[in-house]
């Protein structure tokens, strides 16, 4: 596991016990916005701050082994959603060859295993919007080989895709949208089913084989909200084998406590079962403070909470990345 020496710093204050298991496990954050601050070179995420949730330091007090740095194409970069998504993936490059000592690139699963073993984050690239391909399914394989291995059909907005939870535009998944899915499936990235329409979420479903991610939202059962997930759509995704990154956002919780991430997962553990949990914190996308859960640096809280619940060692590990290693490892086939 990483930074034994920094993450004590931070389980000093909580049991023995959940120092041992969030060490023992394998913790993935399926989506953080951390990429566009270090696109705009609003902070230096080298350096410990109190600025944003993550920067490496704090990565690594978190016991975080895989993150996931979302690519985000806003709605009004659509026009040029392609040039913005080449920006923010050298961004991404520049940060990863300049942090080497801490953070490696992760294309494939056995990628995540060599970075572990040498103590590194792997750093796992996604897109969050499908305005990143301006319609153009070739652009599918460009973003591939410049080292995308999860993608969103839309943000809240639709796109030549499909329509996004806040914009019904279409009538579901297009044409093109089928036609990017196909893609996406012949080279193995993850689809994210996050911020789709209902609509687009069953056609896409429709269209596509095998597990499938949300990779930060929540349940709607507890948490009306646009954004979250029925009760019916959860247990398609879980029927796929696919997973739900629970979201700390407070506006998707329900408030902006660390209690409130807890009742999700337990909300969605009833629903679909402790299999197809994850977490995606959407972390650096959202302002506010989560108490308990302030910046990634306080994991561990999570990992206690569960613990504090009564769940087993197994599940917790499964919850706090394994369900997530699981779906990268059949989507991505090596």
């Amino acid at each position: 596991m990483l930074g034994a020496a920094t993450f004590a710093l931070v389980v000093s204050t909580i049991s023995p016990a959940v120092s041992s298991l969030h060490r023992e496990a394998k913790v993935v954050d399926l989506h953080s916005d951390t990429l566009l601050d270090v696109a705009s070179g609003k902070r230096d995420i080298s350096r410990r701050g109190t600025a944003g949730h993550i920067d490496l330091p704090r990565l690594r007090e978190g016991g975080v082994d895989v993150q996931v740095f979302a690519a985000f194409i806003h709605p009004r970069e659509a026009e040029r959603g392609f040039e913005r998504a080449l920006e923010l993936l050298d961004a991404f490059d520049r940060m990863v060859s300049s942090h080497a000592d801490v953070l490696g690139r992760a294309l494939t699963f056995a990628d995540i295993e060599q970075l572990e073993r040498s103590g590194k984050v792997a750093a796992v690239l996604s897109i969050e919007s499908g305005d990143a391909v301006q319609g153009n399914p070739a652009n599918v394989d460009r973003l591939y080989r410049r080292g995308v291995r999860i993608m969103s059909l839309t943000w809240n907005n639709s796109t030549a895709l499909a329509d996004g939870a806040l914009e019904q535009r279409h009538g579901g998944l297009t044409p093109v949208g089928r036609r990017v899915l196909a893609r996406m499936a012949a080279l193995g990235i993850v689809v994210d089913v996050s911020h789709l329409s209902a609509k687009s979420f069953w056609d896409v479903l429709e269209a596509t084989r095998g597990p499938v991610m949300a990779t930060h939202s929540n349940a709607a059962g507890l948490t009306p909200h646009v954004r979250n997930l029925t009760d019916e759509q959860l247990r398609a995704l879980a029927r796929r084998g696919g997973v739900v990154g629970v979201n700390y956002y407070p506006a998707f919780t329900g408030g902006p406590t660390l209690t409130h991430v807890l009742a999700h997962i337990d909300y969605l553990v009833k629903v679909v079962g402790a299999d197809h949990v994850a977490l995606g914190s959407d972390f650096d996308g959202f302002a506010q403070t989560v108490d308990g859960l302030e910046d990634v640096s306080r994991l561990p809280n999570l990992t206690a909470g569960l613990l504090a619940r009564g769940y087993s060692r197994d599940d917790i590990k499964k919850i706090l990345g394994g369900n997530a290693l699981r779906v990268f490892k059949a989507v991505w086939r090596k």
